[in-house]
C-alpha cells in the first residue's frame, strides 16, 4: 500500500482503568481532552482547534476539560507528556505529528487508541482504508508526500533558472524519507539537483542553513513536522537573513515572513478535528470515520519577501 503523509492531530480515545475516587469524580463530571503538540499554546492551530470545539458546544470548564501539553519546540518531551495524560485518565488524546502518536502509542500500550492524525502517516500499520479505517484509526491527511513533486515545479517556476534544491527535514519523523523519495523522482523529472540536510532541534537547524549556504545552494524546500512547524517563525527569518528562498507546506510560513507555501490549510485540519473528537466523545467508533483528505491547497506568495 502507498503511504500518505499526515498532518496529524491524533484523537486517542482510552478505555478507562479503575482511577481513584477524585479521578472518578471528575470523569463523571466533564469528559476530558489531552492534547500534546511541539507549537506553543497560542499558535493558530491549536487555537483553530479550541474554536472548533466551541463551535460544536463545547465551552472549557462547563462541559468539557481540555489538557494541553507544549513541548515548545521539543519533540523529546512527548513521551513525558503522553505518560501524564495516561496518568489523568483523558478520554480522548490529541497528538501532533509523527513524535506525538509515537509517544501516545507506547505511553497507552494495549489500551484501544483512536487516532484522528493531522500530519503524519499511519495508513500502512493503523488503518484499513480511508473509507473505512476500521480498528483505532482515523484523522485528517494533507497529503504532504502526494505534494512533493508540484512544490518543486511552483519553486522552479517562480526561480527559473534554477538547478540546486535544499531539502531540510526531521530524521525522527518517520514519514519524511518517503517524502524525500517522491521529490527526489520529481527533481530527476524537472533536472533539479536536490541535497537533503537533517535537523532534529533547533540548534541543528541552524547548523543546516550554514551549511546550506556553504554548499551555494539556490532555495530551500522544509518538509512539515512537528518540530518544523514549531520553528516556523525562526526558519523564516534565517532564509531571509540568509537571501534563500525557500518554500513551506502551510501558509502560516508566509505569514511570518517566509517567501512562498503550498498545501492545505493545518488550521483548517486543527479545526476539524475536534468534529472528529464530538464524536467519538458520543460513541462513534473511530474506525467508522473516514480519514479526511484536502480537497483544496493554498498557494502564497509573500510580496514583501519576494
Amino acid at each position: 500500500m502507498r503511504p500518505h503523509a499526515f498532518l496529524f492531530g491524533v484523537a486517542f480515545a482510552l478505555t478507562q482503568t479503575l482511577p481513584s475516587f477524585a479521578d472518578a469524580q471528575q470523569a463523571d463530571k466533564l469528559p476530558s481532552v489531552g492534547v500534546i503538540l511541539t507549537s506553543p499554546l497560542t499558535s493558530p492551530h491549536y487555537q483553530a482547534f479550541l474554536q472548533g470545539l466551541h463551535d460544536l458546544g463545547y465551552v472549557e470548564g462547563k462541559n468539557i476539560t481540555v489538557v494541553a501539553k507544549s513541548g515548545e519546540g521539543d519533540p523529546n518531551r512527548f513521551p513525558d507528556f503522553a505518560r501524564e495524560l495516561v496518568r489523568l485518565n483523558v478520554n480522548v488524546m490529541i497528538a501532533g505529528g509523527d513524535q506525538g502518536l509515537r509517544a501516545a502509542k507506547e505511553a497507552t500500550g494495549t489500551i484501544p487508541i483512536p487516532i484522528v492524525a493531522v500530519a503524519c502517516d499511519p495508513l500502512d500499520s493503523l488503518v484499513v482504508s480511508i473509507a473505512r479505517p476500521g480498528g483505532k484509526a482515523t484523522g485528517l491527511t494533507c497529503i504532504s508526500s502526494e505534494l512533493a513533486g508540484k512544490r518543486l515545479q511552483l519553486l522552479k517556476e517562480l526561480l527559473s533558472p534554477l538547478t540546486r534544491v535544499a531539502i531540510l527535514y526531521n530524521p525522527e519523523d518517520r514519514n519524511k524519507p518517503w517524502e524525500y523519495k517522491q521529490s527526489q523522482e520529481a527533481a530527476d523529472k524537472l533536472k533539479l539537483t536536490l541535497r537533503a540536510y537533517e535537523a532534529r532541534s533547533s540548534i541543528e537547524i541552524d547548523e543546516a542553513f550554514t551549511r546550506m549556504v556553504d554548499d551555494r545552494t539556490q532555495a530551500l524546500i522544509i518538509f512539515s513536522d512537528g518540530l518544523t512547524v514549531a520553528h516556523q517563525k525562526k526558519l523564516a527569518d534565517l532564509a531571509l537573513a540568509y537571501r534563500l528562498p525557500a518554500m513551506f507546506g502551510f501558509r502560516e510560513f508566509t505569514e511570518m515572513g517566509g517567501l512562498v507555501s503550498y498545501g492545505a490549510s493545518n488550521t483548517g485540519m486543527w479545526r476539524r478535528a475536534a468534529s472528529y473528537v464530538d464524536r467519538i466523545l458520543k460513541g462513534t467508533s473511530p474506525g467508522d470515520l473516514p480519514v479526511e483528505q484536502p480537497t483544496r491547497f493554498e498557494l502564497v506568495v509573500n510580496l514583501k519577501t519576494a
